[in-house]
């Protein structure tokens, strides 16, 4: 197989912190829309994931999720979620958007802000339903019942 047949066949990796709730249950959503197996889904604390990607050993997880293209190339953060979208069914026709200044800048901000906070987020998560803002001062939640 020559270095174009096997870049077309090639995954994405996409990966993630295993140990974060809001995490997993955002990488879930990926695995919903990803009908075309488009990636594979690493947990960052997957044994043996720097020695396959020694370019990720260096910087800080805590700024965001990684996507690893098939040439290698590493995406970080709001910019891994914009390369994210362009594969994914209906999310690619928006993903053109991400290319206006205010936007990506905005986007980046937004995803800086919930990796950060992501814990935090956590806890408002469960695992078998999507998360929820906590009920306190906001009326019900979808998940809460009459």
């Amino acid at each position: 197989m020559d270095g174009f047949e096997h870049q077309k066949h090639a995954r994405a990796v996409i990966v993630y912190d295993g140990d974060c709730a809001f995490c997993r249950r955002s990488i879930a959503l990926i695995r919903q829309r990803d009908r075309d197996d488009r990636f594979e889904y690493v947990p960052r604390q997957e044994p043996g994931l720097e020695e396959r990607f020694p370019q990720i050993a260096e910087g800080d997880f805590d700024t965001g999720m990684r996507l690893i293209e098939p040439d290698q190339s590493v995406h970080v953060g709001a910019d891994a979620i914009y390369r994210i979208a362009c594969r994914l069914p209906y999310y690619r026709r928006w993903a053109w958007m991400y290319h206006m200044p205010l936007i990506r800048g905005l986007s980046r901000r937004v995803y800086a802000w919930v990796a950060k906070n992501r814990l935090k987020l956590s806890r408002v998560c469960r695992e078998d339903e999507a998360c929820a803002l906590p009920a306190a001062g906001r009326g019900r939640t979808p998940h809460q019942r009459e």
